[in-house]
């Protein structure tokens, strides 16, 4: 079929929106036509590189929309049904068998490798192919091929433009907490960066009970924004002694702590803000792939750094644990998102880098 789709040619460059042809679906993979779709800082990132994904590739990984046609042997969802996207994974090594697709033992191929695991792609233009598959679903389109494992069925009288983020940067920071560190009920909790990822992570730490909610960030609107939605504290990033008041009000330092900035500096700081094992959950790698660390203040405080992949969620039961969240009012991500036509997919980029906008979705 022809669609729609945003094609990155050249890193660096804008997006161009083209006509593409899609394959038909194989015997588990799903169609999907997309409502909409969040726009994540990991397709900045990956616009603007020359090196991590190949060219030409249709990004975006935060799609929601409707089944529109189904392979011969997928059983979990059908025609007509409003779903949404989140990561693939294989499904059949061990860590996915045991229940934690987030560590697929072939996560990095699955999501970045522009094609499927037998090298093709879903996606051509004249004959030639462009890269597809994207976190299983390059859904910068208007319609997606993506599988039964990474579609998550929700209710019909949902607002499903709305549920896009729900299956990466939403989903990644409330599972840091409430899955990965499993934040506990009068514990102290700082979150390093309020944008979409960090915010989640507030909203998620109010429902688990913490004591002492602290958010530092670099623009006050987005710290006014941490305290209406459940944060105790709020620090300016440029604050004197930050440090220190980001220990105030603690016997002898933080229980938990969680960077979305991806910044090595201040992955060191929230570490030497830690109590005695107290545990530190890196959801980023933004600006630099190494940190260095005092081992010995590790060792001897018992304290831990954790890797935290898409908030170790099962998407087929967190992303509902989310919604019920919603609906019941504990989790109005809804207050994040702005809205911008699929045609605006250049500017909504750029107003998510810019941290005009926290949360860019694009009606399609």
């Amino acid at each position: 079929m022809r669609i729609k789709a945003a094609v990155s040619r050249t890193a660096g460059a804008p997006l161009e929106i083209e006509e593409l042809t899609l394959d038909a679906p194989r015997d588990q993979e799903v169609l999907v036509r997309l409502k909409a779709t969040g726009i994540c800082h990991l397709d900045i990132t990956l616009r603007d590189s020359a090196t991590l994904v190949p060219r030409p590739i249709v990004l975006g990984h935060e799609g929601a929309g409707v089944v529109e046609q189904v392979g011969q042997k997928v059983t979990q969802v059908a025609v007509g049904d409003p779903v949404v996207i989140s990561f693939d994974s294989c499904g059949q090594c061990s860590n996915c068998r045991e229940g934690v697709p987030a560590y697929c033992y072939n996560i990095g191929a699955r999501l970045f490798g522009g094609s499927r695991p037998d090298g093709s792609t879903s996606l051509s233009k004249n004959g030639r192919a462009i890269h597809s598959h994207f976190f299983g679903q390059s859904s910068f389109a208007t319609h997606a091929i993506c599988t039964e494992r990474n579609t998550v069925k929700v209710s019909m009288h949902l607002p499903l433009e709305l549920l896009g983020p729900l299956g990466c940067g939403i989903q990644t920071g409330a599972g840091a907490v409430l899955n990965a560190l499993r934040v506990s009920p009068g514990s102290s909790l700082a979150v390093f960066g309020a944008g979409s990822v960090g915010l989640a992570a507030v909203m998620a730490a109010r429902i688990a009970g913490a004591a002492k909610i602290t958010a530092v960030d670099v623009h006050e609107s987005r710290l006014e924004l941490a305290r209406s939605l459940g944060a105790t504290d709020t620090i300016k990033a440029d604050a004197h002694d930050i440090g220190a008041k980001i220990v105030s009000g603690t016997t002898v330092g933080l229980n938990f702590a969680i960077d979305t900035t991806g910044d090595p500096a201040v992955v060191r700081l929230a570490v030497d803000c830690l109590a005695p094992r107290g545990v530190f959950g890196l959801i980023s790698t933004a600006k630099s792939p190494e940190v260095t660390l005092n081992a010995l203040r590790l060792l001897q405080g018992g304290r831990m750094v954790r890797g935290i992949h898409q908030g170790d969620s099962v998407p087929q039961k967190f992303i509902p644990q989310l919604i019920n969240y919603y609906l019941e009012g504990r989790f109005p991500f809804d207050r994040l998102v702005t809205f911008y036509p699929f045609e605006r997919i250049n500017d909504a980029m750029h107003d998510a880098e810019t941290g005009k906008t926290i949360k860019a979705v694009l009606r399609m």
